[in-house]
């Protein structure tokens, strides 16, 4: 699976990461560039009296693979 990671410094100068599973993976970094400074100008995320996405740091893509140990039954009709 392919997960979009956008990450953020927020107001208080903490370190955010807003994680998308479902982004295309075609998308090019003037494209992400784009919507992170759309995302941080909105200034709708905030918690605790910080803002949570207010600078844009950073954008990758994180493959998870999975290594199954015990796979469970498949179910029969």
């Amino acid at each position: 699976m392919k997960t979009l990671n956008l990450t953020f410094k927020g107001s208080l100068g903490k370190t955010h990461v807003m994680k998308l599973h479902y982004a295309s993976d075609q998308l090019d970094a003037k494209t992400v560039q784009a919507a992170m400074d759309q995302i941080a100008n909105a200034h709708l995320f905030a918690k605790d009296g910080e803002e949570l996405y207010a600078t844009p740091v950073s954008a990758k893509y994180v493959t998870t693979t999975d290594d199954w140990l015990i796979e469970a039954p498949q179910a029969t009709a």
